[in-house]
Order: structure tokens, then sequence, then C-alpha cells
């Protein structure tokens, strides 16, 4: 900082620019400012890089834009709705403790969801689509009682808050699987509303573009906490929002300055850190720090001193303030100064005590939402409200370290909250914390029906379905049933074939998105560039190096690709906005998104809950997958275990076909469940990059490939059973010519397209005979089809022993698994299959020990298979070498 060296030219500056503001308005000298900064840098000047404004409210007083409604009546509906949503956790607790819940975080945001409520959140009734709302999930009580007051939920659903096994619970946080009709988004795992936000912003431009859907001026709000923002998903996409400057969108961070264990920054100041982010990724940024008790005190001072304090004082400091009461303000916050003691001298301890922050006071929040909602910048908008966490708790929680962990109240602070909040409720009614709800015919209740009707209903509030699509007919990818005759493909290339196939149907032609997030060229996608186009807000302001070649990059504003940059938990929120457009925007999409499996459920496992939860509905391609198959990249690249992890989520529908004609009736039946039947399931699917001919499917495979198991090679009085999932199918295949020609043994090759599959059945079937003890025994799908055939069974598959493994219960005979366990690494894919021990060499060695193992051989026919195929037996294992 440099010293005042004429604090007289000093004033006359400063003066000239109160006399400018004054006579040619805020515009006229904010141009001035940039003109007179402008001429600094012209003249080699080093100004600060400041992309932070004074600790203080963005929207001058004199410019707030004023309130139309009941301010008294709001003030009675919102302390209504505050102790429901205490009366409801603490009711929860007492009954059963240790079901938990949240207070604190509602108490601090109620006033910013109030105002929304009450003026800005605009239902789906009528003609007009709802905005999208991500309420931030520890918030859920508050808008739980909310919902109570207006007569949504009765006494035994409150009641049953957190107690959902028996049906008619309300769930912890906000989960739309088991709220379908209510919550549209899962939010509470921190991070996940915010990016989910960003993109679902970005796809609704995209829908608005491609004339997929009308918009109009439908906003998304996202709620979020200051701590939240310190998970990389929070603020990670923020560029692409200002970058494409989605002014659809309004993040509100709730700024209480407290995170789960303490302060979020309690030695700096987060509402400055977070206002230099969002400003420098090109957003307008709204501070409500500071509530209108504060106005009074910012005009009286004349010495600019509450303003440096201001600046100068840490979050761990207002925290203090807020927790001691006033005397230790006054002592240790205005004390700093003399001067500024004398600002507050006329005023009482509980005066100071009352200063209230920004998020607390209705005429700051209406006035920050309405710039926001007409905010015309073409910039998406960030609120930072400050508040106080557990605001309204007394002793027992406001403004302390475990705030955040306050399951109930003491009766002193119970007393308290009643009293602020004009409860109307006795201390011996307080004993059995009642739910209070004025009558039906009450003016709270008129009013607040009143404000929901004139903004199209009810929220939450989200749709299950649309009307049905017809999808194309299997026969409608012959192309790719009939094989690729001599030629070489991948079944990746084969996925792009029948996504070709796809964006040319009438009836979802247009609502396929392909989504890459930097790899369409890897997957040999670079084809759609032309046909398709890449999507961009903005079109193409440039002509692309490769203008001249047929398959040039081509970016468009109706492009129909979304390709996300390298970003896969980017690409896999704009899947998620897609993937549930039925119920965000009734507009049915088909999303596939197309990355590397070792960068999908491995890299975006929380989102890819979040999209369970969300009633998701698309295609995840986890392409280049299998352990040897991406022979070249090494450990971190080699995928051994994605179907484990995606077989976790329960609508998750997993497949590793190997064939090209196994994966186009993999991809109809899961449009026909879709779209059609309207399940709320998608598809994980791998596909390899090795290229192989690609046989015509054979007559009557079709069930088999949909439940996971067919048989492809069938011999009478088969002696063994090879199973083959994926790429390694092909091994089995050539370990059967071999056992076939070399030991004379008739085998039987079944190709497996999912184990997880089989083993979801197999368990729904050992589950229901448990159930049904008397009535004859159901048998499992894998039992049933091995149930005629003798000799023992060997799988050998590209992905972990546990994969194949899953199955064994219901395996009637001898079973002997191969599989890909240990870390990967780089070599030919001949090499990688032997070190893995999964080649056709050692499936012929483990069929050989089978059937040695059920006295079909003998051990020496095993050993000299041994030494014949040059398998050392000290070899390590693959699993710690």
């Amino acid at each position: 900082m440099v010293d005042d060296i004429d604090p007289q030219e000093t004033r006359e500056w400063l003066d000239a620019m109160e006399a400018l503001i004054q006579h040619g308005g805020r515009e006229r000298a904010a141009f001035m400012l940039f003109t007179l900064a402008a001429k600094a840098y012209e003249k080699g000047l080093k100004l600060p890089t400041a992309i932070t404004t004074p600790y203080r409210n963005t929207i001058h007083f004199t410019e707030e834009k004023r309130m139309s409604g009941d301010l008294f009546m709001e003030r009675r509906i919102r302390s209504l709705v505050r102790w429901n949503a205490l009366a409801m956790v603490m009711r929860a607790n007492k009954r059963e403790d240790g079901l938990g819940g949240h207070i604190a975080t509602f108490s601090s945001a109620a006033m910013l969801y109030d105002i929304g409520f009450n003026y800005f959140f605009r239902g789906g009734e009528g003609e007009q689509q709802a905005d999208l709302i991500y309420y931030q999930g520890h918030s859920a009580p508050g808008i739980y009682a909310r919902s109570f007051l207006e007569r949504r939920f009765d006494e035994d659903k409150l009641d049953n808050f957190r107690r959902e096994v028996d049906g008619n619970g309300l769930s912890s946080y906000p989960h739309p699987w088991l709220m379908p009709d209510y919550w549209q988004f899962p939010t509470v795992s921190m991070g996940l509303g915010p990016i989910q936000a960003i993109y679902q912003a970005h796809v609704m431009k995209y829908q608005q573009k491609r004339g997929l859907v009308e918009q109009g001026d439908r906003k998304i709000w996202a709620f979020l906490g200051d701590g939240e923002c310190d998970e990389p998903e929070s603020l990670g996409s923020i560029s692409l929002a200002g970058r494409e400057k989605l002014d659809n969108l309004i993040f509100v961070v709730n700024c209480n300055l407290q995170r789960l264990d303490g302060p979020v920054r309690g030695n700096g100041k987060i509402v400055q850190e977070l206002e230099g982010v969002f400003r420098g990724a090109g957003w307008n940024v709204i501070k409500v720090l500071w509530g209108r008790h504060w106005d009074a005190l910012f005009e009286k001072d004349k010495t600019g001193l509450l303003q440096k304090l201001m600046d100068e004082v840490v979050d761990g400091e207002l925290q203090n303030c807020k927790n001691m009461g006033g005397a230790y303000t006054r002592e240790k916050f205005f004390g700093k100064y003399p001067e500024l003691l004398k600002l507050v001298e006329d005023m009482s301890d509980q005066d100071i005590a009352e200063l209230n922050r920004g998020g607390h006071d209705p005429y700051k929040v209406y006035a920050a939402y309405w710039e926001a909602v007409n905010n015309n910048g073409g910039k998406p908008t960030v609120i930072l409200a400050q508040t106080v966490k557990g605001y309204g708790m007394g002793a027992s929680g406001e403004a302390t370290n475990d705030t955040h962990s306050v399951k109930k109240l003491d009766e002193e602070s119970l007393h308290h909250f009643r009293d602020k909040f004009d409860i109307p409720l006795t201390d011996e009614e307080l004993e059995n914390i009642p739910y209070y709800r004025p009558p039906e015919d009450s003016p709270e209740m008129e009013y607040m029906r009143d404000r929901r009707a004139k903004l199209g209903g009810a929220l939450p509030a989200r749709r299950r379905g649309t009307d049905n699509f017809p999808v194309p007919k299997l026969s409608d990818f012959e192309p790719v049933l009939a094989g690729s005759g001599e030629r070489a493909i991948s079944t990746t290339m084969a996925f792009v074939r029948l996504l070709s196939i796809l964006v040319k149907d009438q009836n979802i032609g247009n609502r396929i998105v392909p989504i890459v997030p930097d790899e369409a060229r890897t997957f040999g996608m670079e084809g759609m560039f032309r046909q398709l186009g890449i999507y961009s807000s903005v079109g193409q302001k440039y002509s692309p190096v490769d203008a001249n070649q047929m398959l040039y990059y081509k970016e468009s504003e109706q492009g129909q690709i979304l390709e996300e940059g390298i970003n896969e938990s980017g690409a896999m929120s704009a899947w998620i906005a897609c993937a549930t457009s039925y119920s965000a925007h009734n507009c049915p999409l088909v999303p596939f998104y197309i990355f590397y499996s070792m960068f999908g459920f491995q890299r975006i496992g929380d989102l890819a809950w979040a999209a369970a939860d969300s009633g998701s509905r698309g295609f995840l391609i986890g392409a280049t997958a299998g352990r040897t198959t991406l022979n070249g990249e090494g450990l971190q690249h080699q995928d051994g275990h994605s179907h484990i992890l995606a077989n976790s989520i329960p609508n998750s529908v997993t497949y590793d076909p190997c064939y090209a004609y196994e994966l186009a009736v993999i991809i109809q039946q899961g449009l026909k469940e879709m779209l059609e039947e309207q399940k709320n399931r998608f598809y994980y699917i791998t596909t390899m990059n090795e290229n192989y001919a690609q046989p015509p499917m054979p007559a009557g495979v079709e069930e088999g490939i949909v439940r996971g198991m067919y048989c492809l090679q069938r011999e009478d009085n088969a002696q063994a059973q090879l199973l083959g999932s994926g790429t390694i199918l092909r091994e089995v295949e050539a370990a059967a010519v071999i056992l076939r020609e070399q030991f004379k043994l008739k085998i039987n090759v079944w190709s497996v397209t999912s184990f997880n599959e089989l083993r979801r059945e197999g368990l729904e079937v050992e589950r229901w005979n448990r159930l049904h003890p008397t009535a004859k025994p159901q048998v499992a799908y894998v039992q049933t089809l091995l149930a005629d055939t003798s000799g023992p069974v060997v799988a050998a598959t590209d992905y972990v022993k546990l994969y194949a493994d899953q199955i064994r219960q219901w395996v009637p005979n001898y079973y002997e698994v191969l599989g890909t366990d240990g870390f990967g690494r780089s070599d030919t894919r001949a090499q990688l299959r032997r070190h893995f021990e999964v080649d056709r060499h050692h499936v012929v060695l483990a069929t050989l020990y089978a059937l040695q193992q059920t006295g079909a051989v003998s051990a020496d026919v095993v050993e000299k298979a041994r030494i014949q195929f040059d398998i050392p037996a000290d070899k390590p294992s693959p699993f710690y070498s």
C-alpha cells in the first residue's frame, strides 16, 4: 500500500468522484474509471489487479428494488417454517436417538429460500415450465416444513423423517429415487449440486439452440454453502458458465462462514475469495453482507474507518462477534479504532448485537434476487449471502464450531427460539415439541397459496415420465447384425456404426446426444463432426485447420455432439442433465457418453450415484475397456474392475459384449426399456479397441444376450463348458479349438454378455425361494442353462476374477475362474494375456486341471500341457508382481 503523500489532493479526487456519481450517474462514473485505467495502462502505470470489491453490499441501499409483499405476514410464515423444521428433527431424535438430521444449515438459509418461494421460484403449472432448483442438501428439513404448512405433508409424514422403510417417510436429503414426485435433483453429496447445475444450464442452452425445448426465461437456482466450495466439483466448471454466458444460472452461496468442524476461512475472508474466483471466471457477483441496520452506520461514518475495519476483520473474528454478543463486538470490533467507538456510543449492547447480516434481511435478499433474475449482462450470477450458522438457536448452537452437528436444543435455547420467532406455544406445550400449523383458512395459509399460485404452483415437484417414443426395431440394425465379413473392426467402431444408424432414425434421431470428454478421434467418431456438428454456444468463428478435409472439425450452434473437453466430471454432469431431460424439461433425450472405461466409474463414481438417484435414462459406453485391450497405456489406464464398480449401483445395467451383434441387441433393448417402457435405469456397456472380424448374429440368441448368457458353440455330450466375456471370449473360442483338436475333447462355448445380470437374477430367484418355502422353487437362469450339461465349467474374462466368480453358487458343476487381478502394465496383447493368465493356453490348462479335479483326466495330462505351452510352474502371481 502506497502512503498518501497529499491527503488534500486525494480528498479532491474523491469529491470529484462523488460529484460525478451525483450528477452523471453510476454508469458514467464507472465509464470514467475504466477510461482512466486504460490511460494508466497506456502510460505504463502498474495498477493493482483487483478482482474483489470492498467488503460491503454490492447493491447500494438507494438502488435496491423494493418488495411488494406483506413483510409481517412473510415473517410469520417464515418463523413457522423454522419451527416445524426444528421440531421435525428434534422429534425424530427424541424417539430414536441417532437418526440425525440438521438444524443449523436451514436456520442460516431460511430467508434465502423464503424470498425465493414468495417471489422468484416459478412452478410448472400451466403453460410454463418450472424453474430448476438445486436445494442445499442439509437444508431439506426446512423444505419439508414449508410443504407441511402447504398441506402437502401431514404430521405423520414429518414424524417419519428419516424413517423410509415402511413407505411413508421423508428422505434424509434430496433423493428423487426415494421421493420421485418431489425432489428433482440429489445434492447432498457436496459439490455435485453446483457442477450439475452448471451443466444443466449448459444443456438447456443446447436444447434451445437445437429447437428441442423452448426454455424462455427459465432459471436454474443452485443453493450451496461456502464450505462446500472447497469441493473441486463446486468451482471446477464455473469458467464454462462464464465462457458460455449462462445467464439462466444463479448460484446462491450461503456464507455462514462455517463448515462442519469450524470456520471456513478463520484467518481470511471466504466471501472475498469466492468473489475473486467467480468474478475472474466471468460471473456477475452480488454480495449481500450487511442488513439494513448497518446502512445508517455506513452513512454516518465519514472517516472511512468502518469500511477499513470491514476489509481487515477475518471471518473467525466475525464469528466471535456473533457468538459473544454486543459487548464483545463493541470492545473487540468497533474498539479497534477509537473513532468507531464514537460511532456506536449511542447504541446499547443489544442494539449492536442486532446489527444483522445481509442473508437474514428480506430487503437485501430480495434486491439481490431481483438483480440476478433481471440480469441482462449475459453472465451467470452468484449471490454471496452472509448469514449466521444456527441463526436463532441461542446458546445451543448459534455461531459455535459444533453448530453443524446439533440435533436438538436444550430447554433454554428452545424457549429462546420460540420467543425470537413468536411461536404461539406455551411452556407446557414446548415439552412435547409439537408441530404448529395454522388453520387452512387462516391469513397465513391464504397468503402462501396466493403467492405460489401466482408463481405457478408448489415446489419442489418432479415429473415422473413423458409420452412413450417408438424405438428402432432390431432389424434396423441389420448392417451391424450381418457382421463385418473379412474386415476386422472393434466393438467400439461397431458402436459408432450403431450410433450413425440411430441419429438417422425418424423418431428419435434428433434426440440422440453423443457426449465425449475429448476423445472422439480415439473412438473413431470424427466422421460425426461434419455430419452432426459439435455444439458451440457461439457457432464457429474461425476456419479449422482441417477445413479442406471431408471430416473437418465443425462447431455449430445447432451441433448435436457435446464435446466437453478433458473433463470427465463435466461430461458426466452433461449426461445426467440429458438423461433426466424427460423429467426436468418434458423432453426425453438419449445421451450416449463415450469415455475411456478407466475414466468412468472410477473417476466419477459419486456422480454415477447421483445419476442413479436422479432416475437417469441413457447409455454409458466404457470404450477401450478391459485390462489387456488397451495394451500400450499401462497401469492407470487399464480397466479390470469397472463392471464390479458399476454393479454396485442398483439401476445400472451392465454388459461386456464381444461381438457387434451382441452390442446391437443390448442397445435396442435399452432403448425399449428407457423410451417405451420408461424404466429409470441406465446401461453401462464396455467396448474394446481390438480389431477382429465380426460374425453375423446366430439365430435365436437375442434373449440370452439380454439376460446375460447364451451358447455360442454346442457339441453333443460336451465334456467341459467354457464361458467367455468380451474380447477374451475369442481366447476361449481358440482354447476350445485346441482342446478339440489336440486333446480330443468335446467342448461347449458360452458367450456371457453380463455376469452382473446373471448374478442379480440369481439373487432374486434365491430371495423368492426363501420367501416362498412351500412353493415350487424357481431356478436361476444360469443354472437352467447349465442344467443339462456335464463336465466342469471354466470362465475367463478381461476383468478381475471376482467379476466371473459372482455366479459360482448357481453353477452346478466344478467351477474354475480366470481373471486379470493385479496392476496393469504395457506390452503386446498376447504378452499381457499370458501375464494375467487369461490367454488361450491358460484357458486350456485351466480346463484340463478342472477335468483332473473331476477325475476325467490324469495329472500327467495337465503337466504335459503346462510344459507344452511353456507355462512356468514357479511364475510369480500377477496379483503381486
